[in-house]
C-alpha cells in the first residue's frame, strides 16, 4: 500500500495542468514514434502462422495511447537518452502491456467481449489464439530487450538490471500476482489496504518499471532515480483509480473513457470500496505528490508532469459531470 505524506505542492493541480505543454501533440509524436518501431520488429515474422501474428498485430494495434512506453521515452529523456536508445525498452514495455489486455480480456478472467470499443482478442481470434498471442507478445518484448544490437549499444549490466526489474514488474510480485488477487477478491468484502495492494501490482507496477527503466537507461543518479520512482508509484496507482472512477461513472465508451473492460461490478475498486467523492479526492492527494516527485527536475519533466495532471483530469471531470 502506498502511504501518502501531507506535504503541500509547491504549486497547486490547477496551475500545472496550465501549462502551454501541448500534451495530445506530444503524445501524438511519441506514439508514432513507438508505432513506427514496434512495426519494424512485428514485420520480421510474416511468414510465421498468419492467424497468431494476425492475433499480435491486433493486440499490440488496438488503439490505446501508448502511456506506458511513452512514460519510458519521458522519463530517459529528462536525463539526456536519445530516442533511438530508448525505443527497444519502450517497445518491450508496450508489449507487455498489450500481452496483459489480452490475457485479462480472457473468459478465465475478466471475460470482456469489448476493449476500447473493438472486439477482443478471443473474440475475433479464439481463446486459444488470444492466449498463444500473449504469450507471443511476452516472450518477444523480452527477445527485444536482450538482442544483441542492444546489448552492444548498452552497458550488459544495465540492460540485465532492467530485464531483471521488468520482470519482477510483470511476474508474481507485480502484474500476475495482482492480477491473481482481483480474481480471488471477486464478489468478496474487502478493505482499503487490499484494493491498493491489487492496484499497485497488477496496474502501478508496470507504470513504474515503464518510468524507472526510462530513467536507468538515461543514466539517471541513484537519488533522482529515487525521486522519479516516487513519481512512478504514485503515477501508478492513481492511473488506475482514475480507471475505476470512470467505469464507475459509465465513460468507458468514449475517447478518453478508462483502458478497461467494461465487467467491474465484481471487482475491487475505489470507488465500490470508499465512494465516489473519496475516489477523487485521493487522485487529487496522489496527482499533488506526482507534481512534487517531479519538482527537483523542474521544466525538463514537463511530459511526465503534463501526464500526470490528464490521468487525474479525466476522471476528475467525470465525477462533476455526473
Amino acid at each position: 500500500m502506498i502511504h501518502c505524506e501531507n506535504n503541500s505542492a509547491a504549486t497547486s493541480m490547477e496551475s500545472n495542468l496550465a501549462s502551454p505543454f501541448d500534451l495530445n501533440a506530444y503524445l501524438r509524436r511519441q506514439s508514432s514514434a513507438i508505432d513506427e518501431a514496434l512495426e519494424s520488429h512485428l514485420k520480421k515474422y510474416p511468414a510465421e502462422s498468419q492467424t497468431l501474428f494476425r492475433a499480435l498485430r491486433y493486440g499490440v494495434f488496438s488503439g490505446g495511447k501508448r502511456i506506458r512506453p511513452i512514460l519510458t521515452l519521458a522519463a530517459g529523456e529528462i536525463f539526456g537518452a536519445k530516442p533511438k536508445i530508448l525505443l527497444p525498452f519502450a517497445c518491450a514495455v508496450e508489449m507487455i502491456h498489450a500481452y496483459s489486455l489480452i490475457h485479462d480480456d480472457l473468459p478465465a478472467l475478466d471475460n470482456d467481449d469489448l476493449r476500447r470499443g473493438k472486439p477482443t482478442a478471443h473474440k475475433v481470434f479464439g481463446d486459444g489464439m488470444a492466449l498463444l498471442a500473449g504469450d507471443g507478445l511476452l516472450t518477444e518484448a523480452f527477445h527485444v530487450l536482450s538482442a544483441p544490437d542492444l546489448l552492444g549499444a548498452m552497458p550488459a549490466a544495465m540492460v540485465l538490471q532492467v530485464i531483471h526489474e521488468l520482470s519482477q514488474a510483470v511476474g508474481v510480485l507485480g502484474l500476475v500476482g495482482g492480477q491473481a488477487f482481483d480474481l480471488e477478491a471477486e464478489n468478496q468484502e474487502v478493505d482499503l489496504a487490499t484494493v491498493e495492494l491489487i492496484h499497485v501490482r497488477k496496474t502501478g507496477a508496470l507504470i513504474l518499471a515503464s518510468v524507472r527503466i526510462g530513467a536507468q537507461v538515461g543514466g539517471a543518479r541513484a537519488e533522482e532515480l529515487s525521486a522519479i520512482s516516487h513519481y512512478g508509484e504514485y503515477l501508478g496507482l492513481a492511473f488506475q483509480i482514475a480507471d475505476d472512477v470512470l467505469d464507475a461513472q459509465g465513460e468507458t465508451a468514449t475517447s478518453e473513457g478508462a483502458e478497461s473492460g467494461h465487467h467491474e461490478k465484481n471487482k475491487a475498486t475505489y470507488p465500490a470500496v470508499v465512494g465516489i467523492v473519496q475516489a477523487r479526492e485521493r487522485l487529487m492527494e496522489l496527482s499533488r505528490l506526482c507534481f512534487d516527485a517531479l519538482a527537483p527536475f523542474g521544466p525538463k519533466a514537463v511530459a511526465l508532469r503534463a501526464i500526470a495532471g490528464h490521468v487525474s483530469e479525466r476522471a476528475i471531470k467525470s465525477t462533476q459531470n455526473h
